[in-house]
C-alpha cells in the first residue's frame, strides 16, 4: 500500500475543510494576541492577571471542545451514512452536556473567584485584578460553549464558511470594544482589566447570536431545531458514552494538566507567566494549519469509514501523518524567524524578554512532535473511534511524565526556561511515537453499534 494518497479529490476536499478552519483559528488567535498586547500595555501585573484567569476559562473551553469533538466523531460517521435521525440525537446529547457544563463552571466563578486565582498565584495584586476580569467572563461560559459546539457540528458536515465569516466579524467587534473599554476611548469609562472582560463578552454575544441563530433557525442541511432538544436518545446513549465520553475525559484531563502547568509557571514567577502568555499566542498563530488539518482528518476519516472503506481510511491516515510532519517542521522554522520581532512588540523587562526567547526556541522544537501528535490523536485516530486508547495515552504521558518532570525542572532543579518547557511538553514527543505504532496496527478503526447491526442484516 502506498503511504501517500494520489487522488487529487482527496487533497481538494481536505483543503476545502482545512483552510477555512485554519483561517478561523488564525482570526481567533489574532483576537487573543491583540488582547494580550492591549492588556500588556497596562503592565506585567495586568497581563499576568488576565493570563492566569484565562487558564480557568481555558479548562472550560477545552472541556467543551472535548464534548463537541467527541460528538463530531459520531456526526461525521452518521453524515457519511446519511443517518440524519442518529445525527440529530448526537447533537441533542452534546447540547445537554454543554449546558450542564456551563452551569458547573459558572458557579465557582461567581462564588469563589479569589480561590480560583490563588490556585495559580500567591500575588495579591494579580489575584485582585484576576477577580475583576472574572466578573465579566462568568457570562461567557454558556455563550461560548454553545457557539463552539454548534460550530464543530457544522464543520463535521462540511459547513465551514459561515463560522469563518462569523469569526471575522467577531475579530473586529472584540478589537473595537477592547480598545474602548480597556483605555476609556470614544466616551466610555477606562476599565483596564475589566475592560478586556467586557470586550470579550460583547464578542461572545455577537458570535452566539450568529452561529446559534443560524444553526437552530436557518440551517437546512441538518435541520436541527430547538424542539429537537426534547428528542429521546436512549438508542444512541451506548455509542455516545463509548465514543464521546472518553474524548471528553481525555480533553478534560488535558485542560486540567494545562492548568496545572500554569500553576507551576505561576510559582516560578510573574516574569515567566508574562513570557509564556506571549509565546502561547505565537505558538497558536504558527500552528493554525495544524489545527485545520487535524479537524479535516477527523471529519474525512469519519466520512470515509461511514462509507465502509476501511483500507482507504488507513491510507489516508498515513498521508495525514506525513503532512503533519512536514507542517510541524515548517511551523518550527517560522517560530524561529518570528520570535524576536514578536517579543519586541511587548512592554516587558529585559529578563522577561530573555525568558520569552528561550521559550520560543523550545516551542520551535516541540511543535514538530505536536503537529504529528495532534493530527493523530485529535484527528485520524479520534475519527476512527479509537477514543479509549487516546484517553489512556493522555493520562499516562501527561500526568506520569510531563507534570512530574516539569515540576522538578522548574521548582526543584531550577533549570533554564528552555528545558522547563521541554519537560512540561514531553508528552507531545511520547504520544507522537506511541500513536504511530497504533496507526500501523490498524486497531484504531472501531465500528459503532448501528454499523454492526447494519452489517449483520
Amino acid at each position: 500500500m502506498n503511504l501517500l494518497v494520489k487522488d487529487k479529490c482527496f487533497y481538494e476536499k481536505m483543503a476545502v475543510i482545512a483552510i477555512p478552519i485554519s483561517l478561523q483559528s488564525m482570526i481567533t488567535i489574532g483576537v487573543n494576541m491583540t488582547d494580550t498586547v492591549m492588556v500588556g500595555m497596562l503592565g506585567e501585573t495586568s497581563l499576568s492577571a488576565t493570563a492566569l484567569a484565562n487558564q480557568f476559562v481555558n479548562i472550560y473551553q477545552i472541556c467543551c471542545m472535548g464534548i463537541a469533538m467527541g460528538a463530531s466523531v459520531l456526526t461525521s460517521r452518521f453524515w457519511g451514512m446519511q443517518d440524519i435521525t442518529s445525527l440529530k440525537k448526537t447533537i441533542t446529547l452534546m447540547l445537554r452536556f454543554c449546558i450542564v457544563l456551563a452551569v458547573l463552571f459558572m458557579l465557582p466563578t461567581i462564588l469563589i473567584p479569589q480561590l480560583l486565582m490563588r490556585m495559580y498565584t500567591n500575588d495579591s495584586v494579580v489575584i485582585a485584578r484576576g477577580v475583576q476580569y472574572f466578573k465579566w467572563m462568568v457570562y461567557c461560559y454558556f455563550l461560548q460553549g454553545m457557539t463552539m459546539t454548534c460550530t464543530i457540528v457544522l464543520r463535521s458536515v462540511g459547513q465551514v464558511n459561515f463560522p469563518l465569516f462569523t469569526s471575522i466579524g467577531s475579530f473586529f467587534v472584540n478589537i473595537l470594544f477592547n480598545y474602548m473599554f480597556i483605555f476609556g476611548k470614544l466616551g466610555v469609562p477606562r476599565m483596564e482589566v475589566e475592560g478586556a472582560g467586557v470586550g470579550t463578552l460583547i464578542a461572545r454575544v455577537f458570535e452566539f447570536s450568529l452561529i446559534c441563530g443560524y444553526f437552530l433557525f436557518v440551517d437546512r442541511k441538518i435541520g436541527y431545531r430547538l424542539k429537537d432538544l426534547r428528542m429521546k436518545c436512549n438508542s444512541l446513549i451506548k455509542d455516545y458514552v463509548s465514543i464521546s465520553i472518553p474524548v471528553f475525559v481525555s480533553d478534560s484531563l488535558l485542560a486540567l494538566g494545562t492548568s496545572a502547568v500554569a500553576m507551576v509557571m505561576g510559582r516560578i514567577g510573574t516574569g515567566f507567566v508574562s513570557a509564556n502568555s506571549i509565546t502561547v499566542v505565537t505558538q497558536q498563530l504558527t500552528t493554525v494549519i495544524i489545527q485545520g488539518i487535524c479537524h479535516a482528518s477527523c471529519i474525512m476519516t469519519g466520512h470515509t469509514l461511514g462509507h465502509g472503506e476501511r483500507e482507504k481510511a488507513q491510507q489516508q491516515a498515513w498521508t495525514f501523518l506525513i503532512l503533519g510532519l512536514v507542517v510541524g517542521i515548517l511551523g518550527g522554522g517560522l517560530i524561529k524567524v518570528l520570535s524576536r520581532p514578536i517579543i519586541g512588540l511587548y512592554n516587558i523587562t529585559p529578563e522577561t524578554a530573555q525568558i520569552a526567547g528561550e521559550l520560543m526556541d523550545a516551542i520551535a522544537f516541540i511543535v514538530i512532535f505536536q503537529s504529528m501528535n495532534s493530527i493523530l490523536t485529535k484527528g485520524v485516530l479520534r475519527g476512527g473511534g479509537d477514543t479509549k486508547f487516546l484517553m489512556v495515552a493522555d493520562i499516562i504521558f501527561l500526568w506520569a511524565a510531563s507534570l512530574p518532570l516539569g515540576i522538578l525542572a522548574g521548582l526543584v532543579w531550577h533549570l533554564d526556561a528552555f528545558w522547563i518547557y521541554v519537560f512540561l511538553k514531553i508528552d507531545q514527543i511520547c504520544k507522537s511515537i506511541w500513536c504511530v505504532f497504533r496507526l500501523r496496527s490498524g486497531k484504531w478503526i472501531k465500528a459503532f453499534s448501528k454499523e454492526k447491526m447494519n452489517h449483520a442484516q
